[in-house]
């Protein structure tokens, strides 16, 4: 089987204020490095109502409506806008999640990657932050869950900020193990380790400022995948942020494109154990256009290495 690209156009039309860190050119720059490789290329559909009723309720989402401005942008708080494109980017980002989903657990594709904008971590039950809009994350979780049906999903974000918007979202899901780490301290302040869920399916693993792609590696292995081998997800859910990169400007990890390499292979292989390799991945951070592009292409190739 193959890998799945997921994207639309639209994604493109999400346009923040000049200068912003989450602009245009970060998906631009994602495409351009994933052009020529032999991936089953999908237009992400507009996602309906009903599934974003999972995760936000109705007042949130006709709220993000009613702020939508014709021209300009609409600044929600310090970090997050609307311009006019942005509720259809944004609807057609969480279409792709819930397409991939349905792509890999019917068998189409062995695992899909999600390139859309804005990302989806940060958002929260009724609170748009941190360059997010809908929990894109999450979203694909609750589909998973809810509309195929399964008993256990997982949900691993290698974002250097923490995914506060994952973890809020399904922090009362028992079938859901949240796994994410972060670097500490770093915007948004949460994410310790005693923030373990309702029923104990959140593990933080917090990462000092400085620390090297050695030190991530030594904790994955020791903590993540004895943790979601334990758990047997029968769907494999990445949050995929690129800004723990050394020379991504927003935070002060120091990890290669290599090491989101071998990240993603360690994923995979624990994903054929547990789960016939069904992974789904979606584009969260990353700010160096460079370091986002060049990490992007190896995340992709080594799910494609899974596919075959």
């Amino acid at each position: 089987m193959r890998t799945a690209l997921i994207t639309h156009a639209a994604c493109l039309d999400h346009v923040t204020p000049e200068g912003h860190p989450e602009r245009v050119a970060r998906l631009e720059h994602v495409l351009h490095a994933l052009e020529g490789l032999d991936m089953v290329r999908v237009t992400a559909p507009m996602a309906a109502e009903d599934d974003l009723l999972r995760i936000h309720p109705k007042g949130y989402l006709d709220g993000l409506r009613d702020d939508l401005p014709s021209v300009g942008q609409y600044q929600i708080d310090a970090d997050t806008f609307l311009s006019p494109g942005s509720l259809e980017a944004a609807y057609r980002g969480a279409g792709a999640v819930v397409r991939a989903v349905d792509m890999v657990l019917s068998g189409e594709v062995a695992n899909a990657f999600c390139a859309i904008r804005p990302p989806g971590h940060h958002a929260e039950t009724e609170t748009s932050m941190g360059f997010c809009l809908f929990g894109n994350a999450a979203l694909a979780a609750k589909h998973a869950l809810d509309h195929h049906g399964l008993g256990r999903v997982a949900v691993v974000d290698f974002d250097v900020h923490h995914g506060n918007g994952t973890q809020d979202l399904l922090w009362d899901e028992a079938r859901a193990l949240v796994v994410t780490s972060q670097q500490m301290p770093l915007w948004p302040g949460t994410g310790k380790p005693d923030e373990d869920g309702a029923h104990g399916t959140v593990l933080n693993l917090p990462l000092p400022p400085e620390s090297d792609g050695a030190h991530m590696r030594q904790l994955y292995e020791a903590e993540v995948f004895p943790r979601l081998r334990a758990f047997k997800p029968e769907l494999l859910i990445i949050s995929a942020g690129f800004d723990a990169h050394q020379d991504d400007p927003l935070a002060q990890l120091n990890w290669s494109t290599e090491d989101f390499r071998w990240l993603t292979g360690q994923l995979c292989v624990v994903a054929a154990d547990v789960c016939s390799g069904r992974v789904v991945s979606t584009l969260e951070g990353g700010y160096d256009l460079d370091a986002l592009a060049t990490s992007t292409r190896a995340h992709v190739e080594e799910l494609m290495e899974a596919a075959v």
